[in-house]
C-alpha cells in the first residue's frame, strides 16, 4: 500500500487553515507525501462536507483516522513533531488530548463554522 497520507480540513476555517498550511510546508520542505485537501473533497472519504468540517480526517494506507488520531498520525510522519505524537499518545495524556479536541475545540471550531456559512 501507498504510505501517502491525505489530510481532510476545512480549508474555510482559518485557524484550521493556518494550523495545516503550516504542516503543508513543513510536508513540501521534507518531500513527505501528502495530500492536502479541502470540504470539497469530503466525498473521496466517504464523508460529507458538514461531517468533514467537525473534525480534521485523515487517510493512511486506506484507513481514515479522526481527531486527535488523526494529528497524531500526521505528526509522527513529520520529523520535528514526531515528539508531539509521543506525548499525546501517552497512556495518561492520550484520552484527555482526545476529550479535549472531541468536546472542545472541535465543537468551538465547527460552530464557528456554522456561523461564517450562516453569515455568507
Amino acid at each position: 500500500m501507498s504510505d501517502k497520507i491525505e489530510v481532510l480540513y476545512n480549508a474555510e476555517c482559518p485557524v484550521c487553515r493556518v494550523e495545516i498550511d503550516a504542516y503543508r510546508r513543513r510536508a513540501e520542505k521534507e518531500g513527505l507525501a501528502m495530500e492536502f485537501l479541502g470540504l470539497e473533497e469530503a466525498g473521496r472519504f466517504g464523508l460529507t462536507a458538514d461531517r468533514a468540517a467537525q473534525s480534521l480526517h485523515l487517510r493512511k494506507d486506506g484507513e481514515v483516522l479522526e481527531g486527535v488520531a488523526a494529528f497524531r498520525t500526521l505528526w509522527s510522519a513529520m520529523p520535528g513533531l514526531r515528539w508531539l505524537a509521543r506525548l499525546t499518545g501517552l497512556p495518561v495524556a492520550a484520552p484527555l488530548t482526545d476529550w479535549i479536541y472531541r468536546r472542545v475545540l472541535a465543537p468551538l471550531l465547527y460552530r464557528a463554522h456554522l456561523r461564517r456559512q450562516r453569515r455568507e
